[in-house]
């Protein structure tokens, strides 16, 4: 989502850097510049003039003036700046109560509060928890029905009484709860297209008679400066506890995404990053702010990749090295678990400096797919000694995974290429060495 934004901000600090002294009149200029993109990405005005004017203020100061590096000093500042916009340190949710705790789940229709309902009782299961899903949006169409669907997928159980009235609905869902041990209800309540009084009273009713310690609002990252007006009369209104900004992986310019922080004074809990269950991650300001201005975000990736590799699995990765016995099967299991942890696009951008690389290169899923499908393709045999597989055998793989013979050459290549350098970090490190990510060249 902020691809423009953190463009605009790299070529900025690279011609920010070119300064070797920096003058007042340097650093206003800058800063006009700083505006301008801001509010082309959509941020609120309001909150541009009150970010411009904070890091005006540090950054004019002589210690900055008088620096060695003043252009380094001045990028410090708007990261630091843009941290504390963005909320500063991670608040987690507050699950201290009795349970079973019950958590709120308000928006507007469209904003992804049923897909997020289920991402978040997946969430909470992965912590140790034992999530109970309320389907209490009676007025969309097809919305128990999604969600009944998704507890199916997850393996999370759903109250769906068929009753009309959400309030009776959650209150029978704590009941259903306690019966079954379940710690944590997820409230999926109703939205409107726009916000209408009949639907702020039953939200306010709902409140009064379950009394979560959470209400979460969630908020549609590709809405604009609606999505802002709506969280501040829903703030007015609830007073909600919590943002969750969702469809960031979608092609909007992320300004609204800024501001909501900035008007509401809520913090920003979770981040929707993709259509799957598990697209769900916490927001940390810090990384959120290094992300956008080009910086990378390499602690999350180092996250993710725990979460979704397999220890045992790099083990014998690493000590098959060493030995210099990688072989195709392995290769296969490298690209699994790169795909499990999302998508190709989003890792690579957290990388430092990814973003001018990736710059008019296509990172195109379906490639890694059609690479995973001729190596399915192949024999447990070819896969485990490659030097089988001669023309006629490279025509039956073409010809079983669907593609072109020339498909199989260029992975073969690349597979080539991976297993040298494989060899040569297995002669420089042995069993000691780290597992790489065989990545096929796309």
């Amino acid at each position: 989502m902020f691809d423009q934004l953190t463009s605009s901000f790299e070529q900025f600090f690279k011609q920010l850097r070119g300064h070797g002294k920096l003058s007042e009149a340097n650093i206003r200029e800058s800063l006009r510049e700083v505006r301008r993109i801001l509010l082309e990405a959509d941020v609120n005005f309001k909150v541009v003039k009150d970010f411009i004017a904070a890091v005006q203020e540090k950054a004019l100061g002589q210690e900055v003036l008088r620096s060695i590096t003043p252009g380094q000093q001045v990028i410090k500042i708007i990261h630091d700046e843009l941290v504390r916009l963005l909320g500063e340190g991670h608040r987690k949710l507050d699950l201290s109560s009795l349970p079973p705790v019950p958590l709120m789940i308000v928006g507007l229709q469209g904003s992804g509060k049923t897909t997020l309902a289920a991402k978040l009782g997946l969430y909470l299961r992965r912590k140790g928890r034992f999530p109970l899903l309320a389907a209490a949006d009676i007025y969309r169409p097809a919305a128990i029905d999604q969600l009944q669907q998704l507890g199916r997928q997850l393996d999370i159980p759903v109250w769906a009484p068929g009753v009309q009235d959400p309030v009776e609905i959650c209150l029978g869902a704590l009941a259903e709860a306690r019966r079954s041990a379940r710690d944590v209800v997820i409230m999926d309540t109703a939205g409107r297209l726009h916000i209408d009084e009949a639907m702020m009273s039953e939200l306010g009713r709902l409140r009064e008679a379950v009394r979560p310690p959470e209400i979460l609002y969630v908020a549609d990252g590709m809405a604009g400066q609606d999505a802002v007006r709506a969280a501040q009369e829903f703030q007015s209104r609830l007073d909600f506890t919590g943002i969750v900004l969702t469809k960031l992986d979608g092609d909007a310019r992320g300004g609204a995404a800024l501001s909501i922080r900035a008007v509401t004074g809520q913090p920003i809990r979770f981040i929707g990053v993709g259509e799957k269950p598990d697209a769900l991650e916490e927001f940390h300001p810090d990384r959120m702010a290094s992300r956008i201005l080009g910086m990378g975000d390499i602690v999350t990736l180092v996250e993710k990749a725990q979460e979704t590799i397999d220890v045992e699995t790099a083990e014998r990765l690493a000590t098959k090295i060493a030995k210099q016995e990688f072989n195709l099967e392995d290769f296969l299991d490298q690209l699994k678990q790169v795909r499990k942890m999302g998508s190709l696009e989003q890792l690579l951008g957290m990388i430092p400096g990814m973003g001018k690389q990736l710059k008019g290169l296509e990172l195109n899923e379906k490639d890694m797919k059609r690479t995973e499908a001729i190596v399915l393709s192949m024999t447990p045999d070819e896969r485990r000694r490659p030097s089988l597989i001669n023309g006629s055998r490279r025509r039956r793989i073409a010809a079983g995974s669907g593609t072109r013979v020339q498909d199989v050459n260029q992975l073969l290549n690349q597979f080539d290429q991976v297993r040298g350098l494989m060899k040569r970090m297995g002669k420089m490190k042995g069993r000691g060495g780290r597992l790489p990510f065989a990545l096929p060249r796309l």
